[in-house]
């Protein structure tokens, strides 16, 4: 994710900060290359893994903030034999005092960019570009010197989520989900939502257009008030090209009777197939709508990694 370019917009840019950046990674270590935190005098942002390795690493950030800004190092930690943490594997992190004035590039970060950061003796110079290719590091050898180019992909494909329903439910699976790779559309028919952040309630003669213009590679999850509703956007969502998930919220019993009527109404077993009720992860029962919304997501994050 990228929540460490609105720490250096909304920290760095006011005080002191240090950026810790995991260049690499080698063998089992505790977050991967792309991690980041930010360290000030009194406070931390994120996290590097925990342990005795950011224990080091924010060792070395608060330290860096008695240099002038844009003072950076490389430093290298093999896990066990350094730190005595049983991962075992090896980390190279770039530390880093952060330069308010150089921070110009962030107004032209977003996801799935690529970030051009040249190191230099006045410190890291970085810009935004669409076309380099990412840099392949390794956590041996050489470290980076003054000169080294080193490219990133920043950000990360957010897969759009089509959320039907803002009851209680709906509001847990956006809260939780704005935190996670996910890109929410978020819709209901109910003016009474119309305050909630994020919900777009629409007249319900057209809410089948919603579930129409979700991309293909959507999830679909409906959850909405009502049965005869939550009918109409499952057979508008399997009647549509597939979609990415299509999710219904209920018992085996209503997936049994949606299924029956869907037989009935000529939608095919391939796209019935693809319907997927009750939702969330095998073997998690509780009906509490954190415990649904968890679930749920953590069914849409197993897809994704699958």
């Amino acid at each position: 994710m990228s929540e460490w370019l609105s720490w250096l917009r909304d920290i760095a840019s006011t005080q002191p900060a240090a950026l810790i950046s995991v260049l690499a990674t080698e063998g089992s270590a505790p977050r991967g290359a792309g991690t980041r935190m930010l360290a000030t005098d009194n406070g931390l942002h994120g996290t590097i893994g925990g342990g005795q390795l950011e224990y080091r690493a924010i060792e070395q950030a608060r330290s860096i903030l008695a240099l002038p800004p844009g003072s950076w190092r490389v430093q290298d930690y093999p896990l066990g034999p350094m730190l005595g943490q049983c991962c075992g594997g090896r980390v190279r992190l770039l530390i880093e005092h952060v330069d308010p004035a150089a921070l110009d590039w962030l107004a032209d970060a977003s996801d799935e960019r690529i970030l051009v950061t040249r190191l230099t003796p006045s410190g890291p110079d970085r810009h935004v570009s669409t076309q380099a290719t990412p840099s392949t590091l390794s956590a041996r050898g050489d470290r980076p010197r003054d000169g080294h180019v080193l490219s990133e992909r920043i950000g990360q494909y957010r897969q759009p989520l089509y959320l039907f329903g803002a009851g209680h439910v709906g509001q847990a699976i956006a809260r939780h989900a704005a935190t996670l790779p996910f890109r929410l559309a978020w819709f209901d028919t109910r003016p009474v939502f119309e305050t909630i952040d994020g919900v777009a309630v629409v007249p319900e003669a057209a809410i089948d257009q919603c579930v129409g213009e979700a991309p293909d590679d959507a999830a679909i999850l409906i959850l909405t008030h009502d049965h005869g509703l939550d009918y109409r956007l499952t057979h508008a969502a399997l009647l549509r090209s597939p979609v990415a998930f299509v999710g219904l919220i209920g018992s085996a019993t209503k997936r049994a009777r949606f299924l029956h009527r869907l037989e009935r109404d000529a939608i095919g077993a391939d796209a019935r197939s693809r319907l997927t009720c009750p939702i969330g992860v095998a073997g998690i029962t509780g009906k509490e709508p954190d415990v649904i919304a968890i679930a749920a997501l953590a069914q849409l994050l197993q897809r994704k990694s699958a």
